[in-house]
């Protein structure tokens, strides 16, 4: 496994107040046309902010306040099946795989695993995506 942060998802309580911090007070620029997430380009790496609560249920995780921090971060492969080759060594080196990878509605394949103190990971393959040698993501495609 790569040593390298493809995505942060931060699992907020009102989206649209969020994309209005994010957007007009901050002036970033949303990068991807859906309303149900934001997606914003950063320096090699991508911020998204999702509904707290479906960013939880993805994860397969309760949500209780205690044990939940409402974020999660996300290694991204470049093909389909280095996801489950990336959630194996996770598990083998102590993790805890939380949602096997499954195909994703939106065309991906993805799946969860905590470290040892439970924080949560998405390892993801999205097709729509690049990601160059140096280990930088992209939101444009290769």
């Amino acid at each position: 496994m790569e040593q390298r942060l493809s995505l942060i998802t931060l699992g907020v309580a009102d989206l649209a107040r969020a994309r209005r911090f994010y957007e007009e007070g901050l002036g970033w620029a949303k990068n991807n046309p859906e309303d149900e997430v934001a997606f914003y380009q950063l320096n090699g790496l991508v911020l998204a902010i999702w509904s707290r609560e479906d960013l939880a249920g993805d994860a397969r995780l309760d949500d209780t306040g205690a044990t939940f921090g409402g974020m999660t971060l996300a290694f991204n492969t470049r093909s389909h099946d280095e996801v489950d080759e990336v959630l194996a060594v996770a598990g083998r080196a102590g993790g805890t795989v939380l949602k096997p990878a499954e195909e994703q509605p939106w065309g991906g394949y993805s799946g969860y695993f905590a470290d040892p103190d439970g924080h949560p990971w998405e390892v993801a393959w999205n097709p729509a995506w690049s990601i160059d040698e140096a280990g930088h993501t992209s939101l444009a495609p290769a």
